[in-house]
This record gives C-alpha cells, sequence and structure tokens, in this order.
C-alpha cells in the first residue's frame, strides 16, 4: 500500500503530455467541492427552518385543541386539572375564539380575538417571548395585545385605546345584529413574524366570556401543551376521550403539517438533487483516470515486467482517483461549514443592503436560520468518498489488464 501511495503521488505531480487530462482532473475536484458545499449549506437552513419551526413556531401555537361548536365547556378548571394529570401533558388552558375587528381613527384590520387567563395561558404558551415591555400574566379586563403587523397597519401606538368590533348574530332569524363595541388600551405587542403578527388579539377571557353571556366556570375551547410535539396528533384523539362534552379536535398538525411537510419534502428533494451533482462529478474523475492510464501504458508496463502485482496498480490508480476526490472534499467542506455558519449573518447584511427582507410576512420567521448538523456533514462526506471509490475501480481495474508485452513490443 505504500508503494501503491508512492506511485499515485508520482503520477499526479508528474507533468501530463496533454495537459487537458490535468484540466478535467481539477474541474472533477472543484466539482465535488461545490457540490458539497452546497449540499451542507442547503441542509443547514432546511435544519434551521425545522428548529425554527418547533421551538418557535410550536411554541406558540397549539399543540391541541378542543373547541366546542355548540354548547360551551363547562367546569373547565376541572377539566383542566384531570388533563395536566396525564404524564403527556404539559400544561392546559381555556380559551374563547372569536373574528372581529380591530379599529382605530377610522381605520379597520380584521383580527383573530383569543381570549385567555393569563396566568395559565403563560404556561401553554411561550408568545410572551415575544412580547416587549410588558407582562402577559398581568393582563386584565379593559386590556388587549395585538399584533406588530396590526399595529403598524392602524397606527397605533402602546396606551392608545383601541376598539374591538365583534359581530353579533339574532338567534331567532340567524341574521346579523349590530356589531359589538369594545373599547380597550393596547398594553403590548406581539413580534414574532409572520401569520401571528397578522392576526392575534388577546384579551383577558373574562372579557370574551362577557360578550358570549358565559359565567366564570364557562370557556369556549381548552388548549394543551404535550411533551411530543410530533405525537400530538394521536394525543388530540386519546385525550379528547376524557371530555364529556361535545367538541371539535384539532392539533398543530392541521394548521401547520403543510409546513413541517414541505420542510421534509425540500430536504429530500435538496439531498437528492446535490448527490446527483456530485455523483456526476464524481464520475467524471473516470474520465481523468482513463486518459490517465492511456497515456501511464508504458510505465504501467515497465512496472508489471519488474514484478508489480495487479492489485498494486489498481490500489495506485484508485489512491490517484481519491487524492483528487479528496481535495476536493476538504475545499467544499470548509467552505459549506464556513458559510453555514455564517450565512444568517450574510442575509441580514444583504437585507441591510438592498433594502428588503424577502422572509417579511410569509415565513414565521424574518431571518435566514441555520443550523450546522455534524451527521449531515458526515454522511456528505462518507456518501462522495462512497462514490469516488466506485468511480475509480472500473479504470484502475483496465490498467491493471495490461499487456506489457504488446505495450512495450510496439
Amino acid at each position: 500500500m505504500k508503494f501503491s501511495l508512492f506511485l499515485s503521488q508520482r503520477f499526479r505531480h508528474a507533468k501530463h503530455e496533454n495537459g487537458f487530462i490535468g484540466f478535467i482532473g481539477k474541474a472533477s475536484s472543484i466539482g465535488i467541492g461545490l457540490g458539497i458545499a452546497v449540499l451542507i449549506i442547503a441542509l443547514s437552513v432546511i435544519n434551521g427552518f425545522e428548529y425554527q419551526m418547533v421551538h418557535r413556531l410550536l411554541n406558540v401555537v397549539p399543540h391541541i385543541e378542543y373547541e366546542a361548536p355548540n354548547a360551551p365547556i363547562s367546569n373547565w378548571q376541572t377539566k383542566i386539572a384531570k388533563f395536566e394529570e396525564d404524564d403527556a401533558v404539559i400544561a392546559a388552558a381555556p380559551f374563547i375564539l372569536l373574528n372581529g375587528m380591530a379599529q382605530f381613527k377610522g381605520k379597520l384590520k380584521a383580527v383573530e380575538i383569543r381570549g385567555i387567563d393569563p396566568k395559565l395561558e403563560v404556561k401553554v404558551s411561550g408568545i410572551q417571548t415575544y412580547i416587549k415591555s410588558f407582562e402577559l400574566a398581568s393582563l386584565s379586563q379593559n386590556q388587549v395585545v395585538l399584533g406588530q403587523q396590526i399595529v403598524d397597519e392602524l397606527g397605533v401606538n402602546l396606551g392608545d385605546q383601541v376598539t374591538l368590533l365583534i359581530p353579533q348574530i339574532n338567534e331567532k332569524s340567524s341574521k346579523l345584529k349590530a356589531a359589538k363595541k369594545i373599547k380597550l388600551k393596547l398594553v403590548g405587542i406581539v413580534k414574532m413574524g409572520g401569520p401571528i403578527d397578522r392576526i392575534t388579539a388577546l384579551v383577558n377571557l373574562s372579557q370574551t366570556q362577557q360578550i358570549l353571556g358565559f359565567d366564570s366556570s364557562e370557556t369556549k375551547g381548552l388548549r394543551l401543551k404535550v411533551a411530543d410535539v410530533f405525537a400530538a396528533n394521536s394525543l388530540a384523539m386519546t385525550l379528547g376521550y376524557q371530555l364529556e362534552d361535545y367538541v371539535y379536535v384539532s392539533s398543530w398538525f392541521r394548521k401547520h403539517s403543510n409546513l413541517y411537510q414541505d420542510i421534509q419534502m425540500v430536504r429530500t428533494i435538496v439531498y437528492l438533487v446535490v448527490l446527483l451533482i456530485i455523483a456526476v462529478a464524481s464520475f467524471n474523475i473516470v474520465s481523468t483516470l482513463v486518459m490517465e492510464v492511456k497515456e501511464k501504458q508504458s510505465d504501467i508496463a515497465i512496472l508489471k515486467t519488474m514484478g508489480a502485482k495487479d492489485s498494486t496498480i489498481i490500489s495506485t490508480f484508485m489512491l490517484q482517483g481519491l487524492g483528487q476526490s479528496i481535495s476536493g472534499i476538504f475545499f467544499g467542506t470548509f467552505i459549506g461549514v464556513l458559510l453555514a455558519i455564517y450565512i444568517p449573518d450574510m442575509f441580514i447584511w444583504y437585507s441591510e443592503l438592498s433594502g428588503k427582507n424577502v422572509l417579511t410576512g410569509i415565513y414565521f420567521v424574518e431571518f435566514l436560520p441555520s443550523r450546522l448538523n455534524l451527521n449531515d456533514v458526515i454522511v456528505t462526506v462518507s456518501m462522495t468518498l462512497v462514490m469516488t471509490i466506485i468511480a475509480t475501480a472500473y479504470p484502475a481495474w483496465q490498467a491493471s489488464r495490461i499487456d506489457p508485452a504488446k505495450v512495450l513490443g510496439q
């Protein structure tokens, strides 16, 4: 093996009679390097979006919800206590969801009014992280917390009085009545990014109970936070059997599973496409080695007449091919890891330079997340090495088949 390594190094550093061979070899190495770099960066960004979805979006949106379409859920305090006895449930809280409009100085914005128990809500939701200068647990009956985009569109400031308009339906005629108006003081702003900022209006549960004519033990829905978010769909039905009320069962899969599935689909597509690119670059080494074998026929023949074994010739050219691949792997891994670490800062710099953030209002984050995973790097490098070994096997075997008598006799 040492002799094969020595020969491969001599062949690599020797001047080629045809410079085109060296050009193809370098192009193959660069192609492998760029493929690895792109794959590492792409997977890091995908990992970043997945991490942010689990620890940012799913930390705010309900994991499991039970909402009563008709009669309210009674004695919600007792039912929440029963839910929390289950080891799979971290916490539970009541809510009342209403659609309405927010009004300020003649401007209107559609909002999703969510009546919450402030002290219980902070246990099931991490939205407090995105509310500055106000403790959600202290939300009183005459106060409201709005999303940043609602605040921007209405032009309202902290301390201003905002009017919430809630549609009313005549139970006898099923026709709309005049909307109920409630004036509340804006005390907090949710700045998270994405749809949460566009629709969120948080008010005290007692406020929505008064609107619907409920007493303090009645609510329209219960929200659960579970330990395993990916088991929420199955847990929703299992835990729901504890309720005697007629409710709609929902989990985060219903509203946001398409986002998670899109992330996984993009991961698969990126793997396939970029690995195919790396495979093409790896198999370009075949062309390099075939021409190299053709050029070095006389050298190979002399080596064989001196007693070199076929295995020595095979390992020599496989090592030469691996040498080209390893240089590309090293270059690609270094560039890929470096860019994967700094790409969030680069995105911020680009957004500031261009004056436009392409992620604003589209996704649940307004920055480009990146999370480098060592396993992704190892798998990428390993698969590239495997493809290189496969690619170099045939030309190396062809080199060992050279007949010294035919070559030297010409």
